[in-house]
């Protein structure tokens, strides 16, 4: 039986940086990588990146998915225009299907409500608490957190979410995933070793 696909947001202004080390390692242990957009129309990244997404947002299920991941991007900030990826979340996360947010999208989420009963976290505790969400209590000031099927990051942390993402899907674990995130990283030369023995690179 083959894999269901990792479905990765996007939408303009989303933040190119954030989710590259997630979405190439999971491409390299087999999962099929597909773009979601709010609808067929292409979109242009921070960086300028032209991307014409796999999907629209409206035909995507959670029972199709393994996994929803969902960059930071100005909109999240700016308007009110992503707010159907939010809602989209609630139902992956209701059908029990895992959400993956780093930056703006973890925002987002706290206007949703998500994070109110989770551990999350996000670039800083005051971020989130401007947008009066309820969860103020269960922030945790770490580079990355998983909570009930939930993944969150800060804009500075792409391989630390990316750390979370491979544990959560079973693509590393253990002493090869703390290997994978000591070489990327902290550039840690000994830890090559270990994830070549371990048939990891």
């Amino acid at each position: 039986m083959s894999r269901k696909p990792v479905h990765l947001a996007v939408y303009d202004t989303l933040a190119d940086w954030e989710t590259g080390h997630a979405t190439a390692h999971l491409a390299r242990a087999g999962h099929e990588i597909r773009t979601v957009g709010p609808s067929a129309d292409p979109v242009r990244s921070t960086g300028g990146l032209r991307i014409q997404p796999d999907l629209a947002l409206a035909d995507l299920r959670p029972e199709d998915s393994a996994l929803l991941i969902l960059p930071g991007a100005d909109l999240w900030d700016t308007s009110d225009d992503l707010a159907p990826f939010a809602r989209t979340a609630r139902a992956f996360l209701d059908a029990g299907v895992p959400v993956a947010a780093i930056c703006g999208a973890t925002a987002g989420l706290a206007r949703e409500g998500l994070l109110d009963d989770r551990d999350h976290t996000s670039a800083i505790s005051f971020y989130l608490a401007a947008t009066g969400y309820a969860g103020g209590g269960r922030y945790v000031d770490t580079d990355a957190v998983t909570d009930a099927g939930l993944v969150t990051a800060g804009p500075t942390e792409p391989v630390a979410f990316a750390r979370e993402i491979l544990r959560l899907l079973g693509v590393h674990d253990g002493e090869v995933l703390d290997a994978w995130y000591r070489l990327f990283h902290d550039s840690d030369a000994a830890a090559y070793g270990v994830l070549e023995k371990a048939g990891a690179l």
